[in-house]
């Protein structure tokens, strides 16, 4: 057991905003492997579509990005037909019928927004860059850890490849970095749990706190709702007693003084 504690964090909407960079690789990656004819009848705004960040709340991995954009650009979609109320109800059934009805499967569409990536990183890196917008406070806090004693690691379904870029860029230096090729989160943070104390996790993503506190093993860890991150409409109402909703005034005090 290493001594020193470890604070982990998630990156899309904790540690940085990266909305313009979602919408952008989507957006390319949906007309590089749409068809001619499908081209032809959806029509891709060069602006975020409001429907597109209303929903991202509700996304867990990045090729689902890929499917609302596609859905937000046709107009006789199952999202805009139904309306984001009706679709976010049942959110991963829609998605699975998105992905029959684009002919699509999760791992191309991964793949393909990988490689979106990589051309936009190779093509014009300083505009890949500035898609990404690093919540000040949050980075500024990480740098001063180290003064508590206490390091911090970086759990993303994000890819580790760009996750990495992206932290050096942000000039932060976690102890450990977790993409999605690492597993699901609750399945890291057992495996973190049996060489590390766990200072806290922070999350924008309510459901991924519950499971957390869903298992037993687990329950030691505090578990924390970032205010200013991609939250839902209702994730702020009836927390959980074990949930505490952390601001970034109180991020900015002491880890001893959050709970």
């Amino acid at each position: 057991m290493i001594e020193k504690p470890l604070l982990v964090l998630d990156f899309d909407g904790v540690i940085v905003d990266g909305i313009q960079e979602y919408w952008s690789s989507s957006r390319r990656t949906c007309l590089d492997i749409l068809s001619a004819k499908e081209k032809e009848i959806i029509s891709f705004s060069s602006e975020i579509p409001a429907t597109f960040k209303a929903m991202r709340p509700w996304v867990h991995h990045g090729w689902e990005m890929v499917v609302l954009a596609a859905e937000c650009s046709h107009k006789n979609s199952q999202l805009n037909l139904k309306g984001i109320e009706n679709f976010s109800k049942n959110y991963s059934i829609e998605c699975s019928l998105a992905l029959k009805n684009w002919g699509w499967t999760p791992s191309h569409l991964q793949e393909a927004l990988n490689q979106t990536r990589r051309e936009a990183i190779s093509n014009n890196f300083s505009q890949w860059l500035n898609y990404h917008r690093p919540f000040s406070l949050v980075t500024q806090r990480l740098k001063t850890l180290e003064k508590e004693g206490i390091e911090f690691a970086v759990l993303t379904t994000k890819s580790i490849e760009f996750t990495k870029k992206l932290l050096e860029c942000f000039k932060l230096q976690p102890k450990l970095v977790f993409g999605h090729e690492s597993g699901s989160k609750i399945d890291v943070l057992n495996q973190l749990l049996h060489k590390r104390i766990i200072q806290g996790f922070i999350e924008d993503r309510r459901t991924t706190l519950e499971k957390v506190l869903e298992e037993p093993k687990l329950r030691s860890i505090p578990c924390y709702l970032a205010s200013w991150g991609y939250l839902k409409p209702q994730d702020r109402n009836n927390l959980p007693s074990d949930i505490k909703l952390l601001n970034l005034d109180t991020l900015k005090e002491p880890i001893s003084n959050w709970s």
